[in-house]
């Protein structure tokens, strides 16, 4: 297989993702002023819980010592207990002592599997559920606490029986519908971890067991990843490979999914996106791998169109890593539409290739797909 199959776990380091986006380890102080989308009135104790909870998670930054202290003291009853509040900035402050506590280095063997064991997963799903009650506050933390569990690999398999699967697939198709229409800023901040959740699960086994693949094989989620991925090329262009990672795990595996690529339309969207970076095109590219793998009735949908001129355009690149790509979805093109090598010959296909005949790493691709165009 050339395409890359279901890619592991996404390192759990991210990068910015505006002015609120940065998820490193640091400090955050609460306002100390009353919420306008509080769900009950607030109170002396409620503005003291979330006071102590920004506390505890800057502690928890700080002192490796602390964190020790507080595991059998029963912190993470203590924030089981916390997750039920129906205060929003009790339980956006609570999210955020909770992702700090889930980065520690010693999380997977020592908090991951009591936070597992606990009710707060199928809290944190339930906060996550979409629709006009869904915060962006609180769903912006329990979604990155919710990353850093699922990049732990401890227990996913319990999370898909929770149905973390369904209920992040629903939140896709929101974030797509909530992106066109702008309703709420603060909910693009979501798209990266959501992003990032459906693209590590996809890798699990239990995914297809559960049934998790089949509901995301819906043309809808095809089509929300395309909007979001448009939404990030004009905002957040740096993101864009997230949304790539979770389109290559979608059509690895997937002849439906490849199928809504093509029925929707979709190559010629994606290929514009091969200028952005070097990183954005060899996963393009690897997308546009998984359908021709698929066979000849998904390469005759490849080709005629404007794959093939975009492929000798990716062929003049100079990274090693997006021509190798471009060379193995042109191996595929040619092995089922031999008509394909004879348009790549008289395109000036050659001339092409011959520039990294010397390059050590394409050596062997370079002159196997000359020998695939000549004698096609």
């Amino acid at each position: 297989m050339c395409g890359r199959g279901p890619r592991g776990s996404r390192d759990p380091a991210v990068p910015e993702v505006g002015p609120a986006g940065d998820r490193g380890k640091g400090e955050r102080r609460s306002s100390g002023q009353p919420s306008q989308r509080l769900a009950a009135p607030r109170d002396t104790a409620d503005l003291h819980q979330e006071l102590c909870l920004y506390t505890l998670g800057n502690l928890i930054v700080e002192s490796e010592a602390g964190r020790r202290q507080l595991l059998p003291q029963g912190i993470v009853p203590a924030l089981a207990s916390c997750i039920q509040s129906p205060h929003l900035a009790v339980l956006e402050a609570l999210g955020y002592a909770l992702s700090q506590l889930l980065q520690a280095k010693e999380a997977p063997k020592k908090i991951i599997p009591s936070v597992l064991a606990s009710p707060i997963p199928e809290h944190m799903l339930r906060l996550l559920q979409p629709g006009p009650k869904l915060n962006s506050g609180v769903a912006v933390e329990f979604a990155w606490c919710l990353h850093y569990i699922i990049c732990s690999q401890v227990n996913n398999a319990l999370l898909i029986t929770h149905g973390a699967v369904s209920t992040l697939g629903l939140l896709l198709l929101y974030l797509a519908g909530t992106v066109q229409s702008s309703e709420d800023a603060g909910l693009e901040l979501l798209v990266c971890p959501v992003l990032r959740c459906l693209s590590n699960l996809l890798t699990e086994e239990a995914v297809e067991v559960g049934g998790g693949q089949v509901q995301l094989r819906d043309e809808r989620v095809v089509v929300s990843v395309f909007i979001l991925l448009q939404f990030l090329l004009q905002k957040h262009p740096s993101l864009l490979p997230e949304g790539l990672w979770l389109l290559n795990n979608l059509t690895a595996n997937s002849p439906s999914v490849c199928t809504s690529l093509l029925s929707l339309d979709l190559i010629k969207p994606l290929l514009q996106l091969l200028p952005v970076s070097n990183v954005v095109s060899v996963l393009v590219l690897t997308v546009l791998c998984n359908v021709a793998e698929k066979g000849p009735a998904y390469c005759r949908h490849l080709w005629p169109g404007p794959l093939l001129p975009s492929l000798l355009d990716t062929l003049a690149f100079s990274d090693t890593e997006v021509v190798g790509q471009s060379l193995e979805l042109l191996q595929l093109l040619f092995l089922y539409r031999p008509e394909a090598a004879q348009a790549f010959l008289q395109q000036s296909g050659l001339q092409a290739l011959k520039r990294h005949e010397e390059e050590a790493q394409l050596q062997d691709r370079v002159h196997a797909l000359q020998q695939t165009a000549l004698h096609s």
